[in-house]
């Protein structure tokens, strides 16, 4: 593992005796004590995760708005400074590049939150995209850290701890200001575990300082990206490479609600997606709940309830740590796609019945 990463907080990581593992080219705390205690500490109180592989890149110009709405199938025009978007970047066949997040700092002047392990891809395709366009694109991944702050008391810790007042913040909006030592900082009330959070943005040194601060006041848990995944998983947020690919289309994901086909100017991809829709989706993505605890696991088929056909495949599966059940999404043949719709799983060399539901396992529970 030559080439492999290490964020700023790699250090205290360490100390902590956290689990490392590779992930998206990083070297990443996978658990500190155990996933169960992380996962219902951010249900319950607050945890907070290292999120600083996450991939930032600025794009700033003349026609920054232009070209960001081209790219990008929700729909930025207009938009406050301050809001924050979710929404995908196309292939022209419509499958997906990655899944991101558009801030809007100002009048042309977004920065992209992108996924770890896409970095280097999804700059190449930003700069192959911009002919025509007056902008400017920045990667600043390297010069940036992250860490998200997430649970129902990460509003009380973010005062009392950090001094960073975010009443004000409804969700999906962020603002940029200062520490009470005058550090700053990017604050947005965003995160990615069905809770209410926070995520912040700052030069690694800083992320360090607050990271100790946070570690210090004990009111908080560290996370890893163990509980991160069970989390985002039981309120059925996608991740890219399970349930969003090159091969997988937002629609197919059922993320229709972040792709305007009808914003002006379009988008890349939008055609693909257009005839998509017209000709009716062969497959999506859907939950699944087994009658039994066995756990079904990414690439596990997904057959008819007779066992005589396969029908799809799991892209994400566990024991729902929140709902004590054994859960899955996974990709299937529509025709078998409706709430009810009994069906089975392949584990190992057993087949399993299962019902599909809705993949929303687990109430969200942001602030509006």
């Amino acid at each position: 593992m030559e080439n492999i990463k290490k964020t700023c907080l790699y250090p205290q990581h360490l100390a902590l005796g956290a689990q490392m593992s590779p992930f998206a080219g990083f070297d990443m705390p996978i658990q500190y004590s155990c996933i169960v205690e992380e996962h219902n500490a951010v249900r319950t109180a607050c945890g907070v995760f290292d999120v600083s592989h996450m991939g930032e890149v600025l794009v700033t110009g003349p026609d920054a708005e232009k070209y960001v709405n081209h790219i990008f199938t929700n729909d930025i025009s207009g938009a406050p400074q301050g809001k924050i978007f979710y929404g995908m970047m196309l292939y022209e066949n419509g499958g997906t590049v990655d899944d991101l997040l558009v801030y809007k700092r100002g009048e042309n002047d977004f920065l992209l939150v992108i996924n770890a392990a896409n970095i280097d891809k999804d700059v190449e395709w930003m700069k192959k995209c911009s002919a025509g366009f007056n902008v400017r694109i920045d990667d600043l991944s390297d010069e940036l850290g992250e860490l998200a702050i997430q649970g129902p008391l990460a509003e009380d810790v973010m005062e009392t701890v950090l001094g960073i007042r975010c009443a004000e913040l409804a969700f999906y909006t962020f603002k940029e200001t200062t520490l009470p030592n005058g550090s700053a900082v990017l604050v947005s009330r965003t995160g990615y575990t069905g809770e209410d959070g926070f995520e912040i943005y700052a030069y690694p040194g800083l992320i360090v300082d607050i990271w100790n601060a946070l570690m210090e006041s004990g009111k908080v848990m560290p996370c890893g990206l163990g509980c991160r995944d069970t989390l985002r998983f039981e309120v059925g947020l996608p991740l890219y490479g399970d349930e969003l690919s090159e091969d997988i289309t937002p629609l197919e994901a059922g993320l229709g609600i972040f792709v305007k086909l009808d914003k002006e100017g379009g988008f890349i991809g939008r055609e693909a997606l257009l005839a998509q829709k017209n000709e009716g989706l062969k497959r999506k993505i859907v939950g699944i709940e087994l009658q039994d605890k066995a756990i079904p696991r990414h690439g596990y088929e997904v057959l008819t309830a007779d066992g005589s056909k396969v029908i799809g495949t799991v892209t994400t599966g566990y024991r729902g740590l929140s709902v004590d059940k054994s859960i899955a999404m996974a990709l299937i043949d529509s025709e078998y796609t409706a709430i009810g719709t009994p069906v089975s799983v392949k584990i190992r060399k057993k087949v399993f019945p299962a019902t599909v539901i809705s993949k929303k396992f687990y109430k969200k529970s942001y602030k509006k």
